[in-house]
C-alpha cells in the first residue's frame, strides 16, 4: 500500500471563476480516453458540472471530483468553485490536496479569488503550481501575470515553460528544463522545433534563474553550483520537486485547455515534480489534551477526517473522507470520535463526477467516499478505536447575508427548516436561525447568488417552495424611568364576579438584564397564592410593548400592593389587572424603542479603508479601532443590524471584491428619535 501511495496525486484546481478549471479537467479526462467526447461549461455538458444549478449558471457551485490514470500514476482532480458565493468548499477542499494547481485566465490575469485561494494555501502549507491558461487567446499578458504574481501572491513565481509568440499569439512554448521548444501544429498537438532566435537570449536568463531557484532549494546543489559545477538534468528534476514540495517557489506552466497545448507536459509535471502522499509532512490531530502528529502510513491505526458532505437524490448524504493513515477494507466499522458513535460502512467509493464507482481498499492519500452513515457529517475525525483523534479543519467562510424563508405554499411551513437543515449539512456556509422575536426562519450565506441556489435546490430535492424576504428587525421597547401605578379588574357577572387589584412599581434596568419581578407584599394585601399570576400576567403583557408591540425587556416590575375579594378574586383576575398595570405604568415610564447593534470587522486591502470607514459612517457606525497587517486593515466597528442587512453587495462594489466581513451581535441600544418615529408610524401601519 505504501508503495501505491507512491503513484497518487491529490490536485485540487483553483481560480478565480471563468479562469477555466472545469474545462480543463474536461479536457484532461478526454485526452486520457475516460471522456468519449469533450463537453463544455456553455453547453451545460461537462462532468464536473452536473448540479441543475451549476447548468444554469454556467460555473461550478460545488467541488467536483474524478480520478485519471497517467503513466500508471492515480491523479485525482478536484475542480473548485471560483464564485465568491460558494468559495467556502474551495477551502474546505484545499486541505485534502496535495498540492493547489492555481488557473489563471491568460487574458484577464490575477484576480480576487485566485489572491484568496494562495492566502489559503500558504496558512495550510500547500504546494503551488501556478498554471496560466487561455493561451491560445489574443491579448495574452504573459509577462505581466508573472509581475502581479511577483508582487500579489504568496508565492514565488518561477517560469519553467517559455511561451513562444507570433502576432500576439501563442504558436508554442520553450521547456526550460530540457531546453527544447515545442510548436503546436493544431488541435493541440505539438511538435518538437528550434528556439525562435529572437527568443534565444531570454530563454537563456529564465533558464539560469530557473537553475539558481532550484539549487536554491537544496543545500547540497546549492554548493556544487556556487562552484560552478554543472547540475544535471535528474538533480534538477529532483531539486524541483523538492522546491515544489516545500513551497520554495510556485513553477509557471502554460496553455490551453480549449485547444489542448499544454496538456501533456502538464500531467507529466504533475507525476514527476508534485509531491504524492507520502512527501507531506505528519498531518497535526489532537489526542485527548495533546498534540498528535499523524504519519501517512498505511502500518497505523486508521484515521482520517470528513471535509465534504454531498446531498444525493439516491445515495442519500454521502461524507467524502481524507485518508491520513491506516487502510481500509471495503466495509468495516470505525469510531466517530466528533461524535463519539461507531458507525459501519457496507462500501467504500471514489467519486466521478455525478457517479460513485465501489473500490476494495484505501490507504494513505486516497479519497473515498462513505455512503448513509448514520451520524457522520463535514468537519468529522474518523478513526479506529484504538486510537481516537480530532483533526482540526479549515473554517468555512462566515455567512454574511441573511434572508427570511417563507413557504410559499401552506402546509410546508413545517418541511422548510428540517430541508435547510439538510442542505446545511452539505454547505457549511449556510446558517440557520429560528429568531423567537420576529417568529422568522432565517437562513444566511455568503452572497445573494448563494441564498438563490439555495432556494433552487430546496425547490429541487426537497420539493419544497419558498419566498425570500428581508428579515424584520427584531426591535425591542424598554422605559427610562421610575413609576408606579395600579391596575384594578372589577367585573361584576351575576354569579361570581372577578376582582383583582395590585399596585405595581415599575424601574428601568440596565442594558441586557430582561425582566425581573420583586415581591414586597406585606399584610396579605394580594395572598401568596395569587402573586405568581401577577408575574404571570406582567410576563405575558411584555411580550408586546405599548409603543409598536415590540417585546418589552431590561425593566424591574415590583409588586408592593394590592386588595383582593374574598369570593371574586381568582388567578385570572389578579392576571389581568397585572396586565392593566403594565400598559399603564408603560405608557407613563416614557418608554423607547431599542435596535439590536452589532460588533462588524471589515477585512480588505488598505487602499480602501478610508472609503470603507465613511461608509460605515454613513450607516451610523461607530469605529472601534483598525489593525493592519502587511497591505491588508481591519476594522472593527459597531453598526445597527439595520444598516448591514445589504451591506455584503456594497462592500463587495467598493473594494472590487477584495472585501469581505463578518458580525456578531453585540447590545441593544436606543434608536435616534427621528428613527424611531418612523419604525413606530410602519408598525402601526402594519398593524392597522
Amino acid at each position: 500500500m505504501s508503495e501505491k501511495a507512491k503513484f497518487k496525486r491529490n490536485i485540487a484546481l483553483v481560480g478565480h471563476s471563468g479562469s477555466g478549471k472545469t474545462l480543463l479537467a474536461e479536457r484532461l479526462l478526454f485526452d486520457n480516453g475516460i471522456l468519449s467526447r469533450m463537453g463544455r461549461v456553455e453547453d451545460g455538458n461537462t462532468v464536473m458540472d452536473f448540479e441543475p444549478e451549476e447548468i444554469a449558471r454556467g460555473g461550478s457551485v460545488s467541488t467536483g471530483l474524478h480520478g485519471l490514470s497517467w503513466k500508471k500514476h492515480d491523479i485525482l482532480l478536484m475542480d473548485t468553485p471560483g464564485n465568491a458565493n460558494f468559495f467556502s468548499d474551495t477551502l474546505l477542499c484545499i486541505q485534502a490536496a496535495e498540492t493547489v494547481l492555481l488557473i489563471v485566465d491568460a487574458v484577464d490575469g490575477i484576480r480576487v479569488k485566485t489572491e484568496e485561494a494562495m492566502v489559503s494555501a500558504a496558512e495550510q502549507q500547500k504546494p503551488v503550481v501556478l498554471f496560466i491558461n487561455k493561451m491560445d487567446k489574443e491579448r495574452s499578458v504573459f509577462e505581466e501575470i508573472l509581475q502581479e504574481a511577483e508582487s500579489l501572491l504568496q508565492i514565488r513565481p518561477v517560469t519553467i515553460q517559455l511561451p513562444i509568440m507570433e502576432n500576439e499569439l501563442c504558436t508554442g512554448y520553450v521547456d526550460l528544463m530540457t531546453l527544447q521548444a515545442f510548436t503546436s501544429s493544431g488541435e493541440g498537438k505539438i511538435q518538437k522545433a528550434p528556439i525562435p532566435p529572437d527568443l534565444q537570449d531570454h530563454v537563456e536568463t529564465e533558464r539560469m534563474a530557473l537553475v539558481e531557484a532550484i539549487a536554491e532549494a537544496d543545500d547540497d546543489l546549492l554548493e556544487r553550483y556556487l562552484e560552478g559545477e554543472e547540475l544535471s538534468a535528474e538533480e534538477l528534476a529532483g531539486g524541483l520537486k523538492k522546491a515544489v514540495t516545500n513551497r520554495v517557489f510556485a513553477p509557471v506552466l502554460l496553455g490551453s485547455a480549449l485547444t489542448g497545448t499544454g496538456m501533456e507536459y502538464l500531467l507529466d509535471f504533475i507525476i514527476q515534480s508534485t509531491p504524492c502522499p507520502l512527501d507531506n509532512p505528519p498531518r497535526m490531530a489532537r489526542k485527548g489534551e495533546e498534540d498528535f502528529a499523524v504519519a501517512y502510513d498505511e502500518t497505523a491505526p486508521f484515521a482520517g477526517f470528513v471535509f465534504k458532505t454531498v446531498v444525493d437524490p439516491f445515495a442519500g448524504l454521502l461524507n467524502i473522507c481524507k485518508v491520513v493513515s491506516g487502510t481500509l477494507g471495503k466495509d468495516g466499522t470505525f469510531l466517530n470520535v466528533s461524535k463519539d458513535e461507531k458507525e459501519r460502512y457496507s462500501q467504500l467509493y471514489v467519486m466521478a463526477g455525478k457517479q460513485q464507482k465501489p473500490i476494495g481498499e484505501a490507504g494513505p492519500g486516497d479519497i473515498v467516499a462513505f455512503a448513509k452513515l448514520k451520524n457522520t457529517g463535514t468537519f468529522d475525525s474518523l478513526c479506529d478505536e484504538s486510537r481516537p483523534l480530532i483533526f482540526p479543519q479549515v473554517a468555512p467562510l462566515a455567512p454574511c447575508m441573511g434572508f427570511a424563508a417563507y413557504a410559499a405554499k401552506k402546509g410546508d411551513e413545517d418541511k422548510i427548516f428540517a430541508s435547510l437543515a439538510r442542505l446545511a449539512e452539505e454547505d457549511k456556509a449556510i446558517r440557520l436561525e429560528r429568531n423567537a422575536t420576529t417568529s422568522e426562519i432565517l437562513v444566511y450565506g455568503v452572497g445573494q447568488v448563494h441564498i438563490e441556489t439555495i432556494v433552487e435546490k430546496l425547490k429541487r430535492k426537497f420539493k419544497v417552495d419558498v419566498e425570500l424576504k428581508t428579515p424584520k428587525i427584531p426591535y425591542k421597547e424598554t422605559i427610562t424611568r421610575k413609576v408606579r401605578v395600579q391596575g384594578r379588574h372589577k367585573k361584576q357577572t351575576g354569579g361570581h364576579g372577578q376582582f383583582g387589584d395590585c399596585w405595581i412599581r415599575f424601574e428601568p434596568l440596565p442594558r441586557g438584564e430582561g425582566f425581573q419581578f420583586g415581591d414586597e407584599i406585606v399584610g396579605g394585601s394580594i395572598p401568596r397564592q395569587y402573586i405568581p399570576a401577577v408575574e404571570k400576567g406582567l410576563i405575558e403583557a411584555s411580550s408586546k410593548g405599548v409603543l409598536a408591540g415590540f417585546p418589552c425587556v431590561d425593566f424591574k416590575a415590583t409588586a408592593d400592593d394590592g386588595s383582593y375579594h374574598a369570593v371574586d378574586s381568582s388567578e385570572m383576575a389578579f392576571k389581568i389587572a397585572a396586565s392593566l398595570a403594565y400598559k399603564k405604568g408603560m405608557e407613563e415610564a416614557k418608554p423607547v424603542l431599542l435596535e439590536p447593534i452589532y460588533n462588524v470587522f471589515v477585512k480588505a486591502p488598505s487602499d480602501y479603508m478610508g472609503d470603507i470607514m465613511g461608509d460605515l459612517n454613513s450607516r451610523r457606525g461607530r469605529v472601534m479601532g483598525m489593525d493592519t497587517e502587511g497591505k491588508t486593515g481591519t476594522i472593527n466597528a459597531q453598526i445597527p443590524l439595520a444598516e448591514i442587512q445589504k451591506y455584503a453587495p456594497d462592500l463587495t462594489s467598493m473594494t472590487g471584491g477584495r472585501g469581505t466581513f463578518t458580525s456578531e451581535f453585540s447590545h441593544y441600544e436606543e434608536v435616534p428619535s427621528e428613527i424611531a418615529q418612523k419604525i413606530i408610524d410602519a408598525a402601526k401601519k402594519l398593524t392597522e
